[in-house]
């Protein structure tokens, strides 16, 4: 039993941290992710000189009819901060049953040296406590994890299932000139308002020519007019969370719903689990494939296709 003059003091720098990361997001007012405002948010760095571009960033969803700011998710960009909010804009925008024109944001510019204790994990854990950041257990952080986990089968809560890519979005500046294969499909990928993965080096990317039909195509169209073009043992598959074109004997995969083979397009429904158990930290503890992928260089979102 301690003395009347004694006790014991234990210090938590990290609790510390976490409050004041929290105070701090607490005095900013969330704005729309536009890409106006991540070249404000880029030309702030710039002009006060930042050593580091790293930080911590909020989402917030408006609510439909009362106009409330819900906060969804909390995460760490070790790179610039403008570049992983650009990778969740354009993830956003490429998705049905939800608009890029609900989503806000703030952030913190953070000092490098406090990277080693993962200050948006302090956040989790403290935002957790009150039932928000309903995204950071159901995948949304998640980058393409490459070819590797094409089968994997996802969560009924996962943030793909929630929000599937929009294959009726339309795209924009396609040039009608005549191109080899490959440099149409590189176009594509980067117009595409979701990641588009396709296999690397192949005979019929320089061999193969092909002329857009007309500048504008839905991602539909384009994947459509594309698939004939291709052999008989290849196919365009899309994902609930992105779309790859392979050849791969055209299997079937768990979380594809749609089938570009030839001429033909087939349409299957995806297999889903039940969600699991959600721990302290956000993550839910038995899913590898949501494991949050932050310190992967955005540059490099899902970009395995190199063009031979």
């Amino acid at each position: 039993m301690a003395a009347a003059f004694s006790s014991q003091f234990r210090l938590s720098i990290t609790n510390a941290l976490r409050d004041q990361l929290a105070e701090e997001l607490k005095k900013l007012t969330p704005a729309p992710l536009t890409r106006a405002n991540l070249a404000k948010l880029s030309q702030q760095a710039v002009e006060e000189k930042l050593k580091s571009r790293s930080g911590v960033y909020q989402l917030y969803q408006q609510i439909p009819g009362d106009g409330e700011l819900k906060l969804v998710y909390v995460g760490k960009a070790d790179k610039p901060l403008p570049s992983r909010l650009g990778n969740h804009l354009k993830k956003i925008s490429g998705r049905r049953d939800i608009s890029i024109d609900d989503i806000f944001f703030k952030c913190l510019y953070v000092a490098e040296d406090f990277s080693a204790v993962s200050p948006e994990k302090l956040l989790i854990k403290l935002y957790r406590q009150d039932g928000q950041i309903p995204w950071n257990a159901n995948g949304f952080g998640n980058k393409d994890p490459g070819r590797n986990r094409d089968r994997t089968v996802l969560k009924a809560n996962h943030f793909d299932v929630l929000y599937p890519v929009d294959l009726d979005r339309t795209i924009t500046g396609l040039s009608t000139a005549e191109r080899p294969l490959g440099e149409v499909l590189k176009e594509l990928k980067d117009a595409a308002p979701f990641n588009f993965r396709f296999q690397d080096r192949a005979a019929i990317y320089k061999s193969t020519l092909v002329t857009w039909p007309s500048s504008t195509l839905t991602m539909d169209e384009a994947l459509r007019f594309l698939a004939p073009y291709l052999p008989a043992d290849w196919q365009i598959v899309a994902f609930m969370g992105y779309v790859i074109m392979y050849r791969d004997k055209r299997v079937e995969y768990p979380s594809g719903f749609r089938y570009y083979r030839g001429s033909d397009v087939l349409d299957r429904d995806p297999e889903l689990k039940a969600p699991g158990k959600v721990a302290e930290d956000g993550e839910e503890e038995d899913e590898e494939a949501n494991q949050l992928d932050e310190h992967s260089d955005p540059d490099t979102l899902g970009l395995d296709a190199e063009v031979a």
